[in-house]
Order: C-alpha cells, then structure tokens, then sequence
C-alpha cells in the first residue's frame, strides 16, 4: 500500500528567511509540464512576463496584458505542488496609480492562487503608499518577492 504525503508549498516567508543562508534557486515557468518538471529542483518559479516573447511572439513585453499572465499564472500553478509561483505584473497594470496596482495584483493572487506577484522596477515607488493605503493582514500576499529583467 502506498503513502501519501502531503507536500507544503513553500511561501515568501520561507524564501525571506532563507537570505543570506543556503543559494535560493529559481527558473522561469510557462506552462504546466516545465513547471512540473522543475517543482522538486527549485524554491520558485517565476511566470515572467517574457512569456510574451517567448510563448507569443510579441516583439517586446509591451503588449503582454494582465489577463495573459493570469492564464499563464494559472498553468504553472497546476503544474508546480511545492515551488512558490511568482507571477509578473505586466506593464500598464500598476503605475497608474497605487490603487490600480493593489487590485491588479489583488486579481493575480486570486485568479492563480500563486504566493507573490513579481513587480516590475518602476513599481517599487509606488510600494510604500500600497502598504500604507491597505490592510496587508493577508501576510506576504501583498509584498512582491521577485523583481524581472528590464524591459525588452
């Protein structure tokens, strides 16, 4: 008879305490079966928004809308059990304003169920007034853990 064990999803938490101790390994995900594939290897998976480039042939990662993130969000989340999942925040969903980026990064966690929206750097300004204008009381939902690679 088999067992089953139950496999704990790692969160921002686990990987904030972990700075400065063992390497954190990290690999960008699409899809289920890479995710699934990478889950046992690494501590997150991002689903950056490269995907434009990569996945869609896009020329830059300009056009890449929010709901395209999602659905790609939603896939690795199938695919990875123990990797926490990182999820961009496309261009033009959050530097309107600080409420806009509260919800559309609001939208991503409930959408995916991933652990952490990725911000992209422009966003990092308007990190202060978010935390300061919500109640954060969801924990490390509301903090972004990873940062992309600049504009391409």
């Amino acid at each position: 008879m088999s067992q089953h064990v139950a496999t704990r999803r790692l969160t921002a938490p686990d990987i904030t305490a972990r700075k400065g101790g063992d390497p954190i390994v990290s690999l960008t995900s699409y899809h289920a079966h890479t995710a699934a594939i990478a889950d046992k290897y690494v501590d997150f998976l991002l689903v950056g928004d490269s995907l434009g480039m990569v996945m869609h042939g896009f020329e830059s990662t300009l056009p890449v809308p929010l709901d395209l993130m999602i659905m790609h969000g939603r896939a690795v989340m199938r695919g990875a059990k123990r990797a926490l999942v990182v999820v961009d925040m496309p261009f033009g969903s959050y530097e309107e304003s600080p409420a806009q980026a509260f919800h559309n990064a609001a939208k991503v966690i409930k959408d995916t169920q991933c652990g952490a929206q990725g911000e992209n750097p422009s966003a990092h300004a308007a990190a202060p007034q978010i935390l300061e204008s919500t109640d954060c009381s969801a924990g490390a939902n509301c903090a972004a853990c990873a940062t992309p690679t600049a504009r391409g």
